[in-house]
């Protein structure tokens, strides 16, 4: 029978998701059969199962290091945030509803069942259950009815271990006082503590971690240090992203605009990884630089309140004047409707019922539907004739005399659009950039000959895993898990 064990956090941001990512490929590399469960997230970064639904980015790249197929069990409540006031609500994959967060608070508890049902699937092929809880596990305000931490640990009886990240300070009282908010029975369920991101002498958090073993009354792990290369792994927090550092030697310039709503990020990771490619996340209130070779249009969560947030920070015109001297321009899903002359939405699905005016760079019109198209694809680049690995991930139908000059083609079909001048690219394909061939193929002499997207991530997991081996006793964390119940 699988075990099961839990790993809860003192606030957003401690390094959850990569401590399970590692711990899966270690658990992995040991000879057991892994799977990752998170309850509940909310990310507009996802990906594509191989069961034809979508889960949270950090669920899908768990699952690699598990080396699993990521299917749509590891996360069966997905909330994909759309405006300021309410999200998309994805239940096993697929959209179920848009909610407000008061409603989605009132209702949350009808969606227990899925949510244990999906655990149980998991255990039920797998020697160990890593779950990953969201946020605080201190939100007492939100206790009730809660899925994504407590709720979840009481109902299945998973056992926690709670982290806190030393490297913003404060750690000692965070997790300390995290005992003292929660319910006693809550704190119960917290069979160790653990410290993350640690950095200089460990032997000086020696009397920290004998204080916290003493006032938590339970074993306390780590510090683990900081592992450095955790940027080389896809994230699923936008919010780091006007955190990402610049390349002082890229010679060509990448300026992408970081919308509100922006999804689906980590199709940047290929061309951040780039030595020669600078790229640029241009934040609201900022212009675009004028020596950006290209300017990407990336994902959005929605896409005609993005467009607004666009012209709102005048990157309307920056985007124009890019093209008029010359540059070029593309568009990847939201940002290819974006690029278009209108967007219209007439069931409401993104937000009020209505049609906006795209950028008019590309001859095609964008109808928003209700249907959301979840699909693995090989695609080959048609400029290029090089093979893409990608997945479309959206809801609409673009049409119009530019998709005569296809970006590229799936099984045959025409897929995207590209101007007249060739300049201005469209495409539905996210995940496109990771392809090598294709990604030198735009790039030019710039790219790398030596760059292996893929492989790469394959060796940071592994570094990653070979990381907690040596600071962290494996060993001890898996005594503290205990069997699924049934």
């Amino acid at each position: 029978m699988a075990k099961s064990l839990m790993f809860m956090g003192t606030g957003s941001d401690v390094g959850k998701s990569l401590l399970v990512a590692g711990l899966c490929r270690a658990l992995s590399n040991r000879g057991l059969r892994v799977a990752p469960f998170k309850p509940q997230n909310m990310s507009n970064n996802a990906a594509v199962t191989a069961d034809g639904g979508e889960i949270g980015r950090a669920q899908a790249l768990q699952a690699r290091a598990a080396r699993r197929n990521s299917v749509t069990a590891m996360n069966p409540v997905l909330l994909k945030p759309e405006q300021e006031t309410g999200s998309q609500v994805v239940v096993r994959g697929q959209r179920r509803a848009s909610m407000s967060p008061r409603s989605y608070w009132a209702e949350r508890g009808k969606l227990l069942p899925d949510v244990l049902a999906a655990y149980c699937e998991l255990a039920a092929d797998s020697d160990v259950v890593l779950v990953e809880g969201a946020g605080s596990a201190s939100e007492v305000n939100l206790r009730a009815n809660d899925l994504a931490n407590f709720g979840f640990a009481q109902a299945a009886g998973v056992p926690v271990v709670l982290v806190g990240d030393i490297h913003r300070g404060g750690v000692i009282a965070s997790v300390v006082g995290t005992f003292a908010v929660i319910d006693p029975a809550d704190a119960r369920l917290i069979r160790a503590t653990l410290i993350n991101k640690f950095q200089g002498d460990p032997t000086l958090f020696e009397a920290g971690i004998s204080f916290l073993r003493e006032r938590t009354g339970v074993p306390c792990f780590g510090p683990v240090p900081w592992f450095a290369d955790a940027a080389k792994l896809p994230a699923e927090d936008s919010m780091g992203l006007s955190a990402l550092p610049k390349n002082a030697d890229g010679v060509l310039t990448i300026a992408v605009t970081q919308l509100p709503r922006i999804a689906n990020f980590d199709d940047l990771d290929p061309l951040r990884a780039e030595p020669g490619v600078n790229v640029v996340m241009v934040q609201p209130g900022d212009v675009i630089p004028r020596d950006a070779d290209w300017i990407i249009l990336p994902g959005s969560k929605a896409t005609r309140s993005d467009l607004d947030a666009l012209r709102a920070n005048g990157w309307d015109r920056d985007i124009l004047a890019h093209h008029r001297a010359g540059g070029r321009v593309l568009g990847i899903c939201g940002g290819y409707q974006m690029l278009g002359r209108t967007i219209a939405d007439p069931d409401g699905i993104e937000g009020a019922p209505g049609t906006s005016a795209g950028l008019g760079l590309l001859d095609v019109e964008t109808v928003l539907t209700p249907v959301k198209q979840l699909r693995v694809e090989q695609a080959i680049h048609v400029a290029s004739e090089t093979p893409i690995s990608g997945y479309h991930m959206h809801m609409g139908l673009t049409e119009g005399p530019d998709r005569a000059r296809p970006f590229a083609r799936v099984g045959g079909i025409d897929e995207g659009a590209v101007s007249a001048d060739g300049r201005v690219m469209g495409t539905y394909l996210h995940g496109l950039f990771a392809a090598d061939r294709f990604r030198r193929s735009v790039l030019g002499d710039v790219a790398s000959p030596d760059l292996a997207y893929e492989a790469s991530i394959e060796q940071t997991l592994d570094a990653l895993a070979a990381h907690l081996e040596k600071h962290l006793d494996i060993d001890a964390l898996l005594a503290l898990a205990e069997e699924v119940r049934k």
